[in-house]
């Protein structure tokens, strides 16, 4: 894991908000949260946002957007992902976590940030599902 915290530096975290920002303004939802995400896979960034439907049961979460697109890209290795939106302690839910833990696994590193340029808080997917199983 500390290779990991290393190669995914502070300026790292801020491209990926930024991306995942801009991919934000791209959501279309039926209520008030709007959600951006961006997975770091081998250098690439891949960039998703939250698709609700009418039938709520067809919604896209903007963590599976991304990691769709990095897997779509030929990427299966999700080494960072974070999460954006106007919601302070929002993240991911816990089938996103289910897609964190197939492609990143427990030490994946999930951020989240609630005001564009504001913190990032960073954890582990293990340290936001303890008891996820192995």
């Amino acid at each position: 894991m500390m290779d990991d915290l290393i190669s995914v530096n502070d300026e790292k975290w801020q491209e990926l908000a930024k991306i995942a920002w801009a991919c934000r303004d791209n959501a279309c939802v039926l209520g008030n949260t709007k959600v951006g995400a961006a997975a770091l896979s081998n250098g690439k960034i891949f960039a998703g946002c939250n698709i609700e439907h009418k039938f709520r049961c067809h919604d896209i979460h903007a963590e599976v957007n991304a990691i769709c697109n990095m897997v779509s890209a030929g990427c299966k290795k999700l080494q960072a992902i974070i999460v954006v939106a106007e919601r302070e302690r929002f993240t991911p839910c816990g089938a996103c976590m289910d897609w964190i833990f197939e492609f990143g696994g427990g030490d994946c590193l999930v951020g989240h940030q609630s005001v564009r340029k504001g913190k990032i808080r960073i954890f582990t997917a293990s340290e936001l599902m303890p008891y996820y199983p192995k």
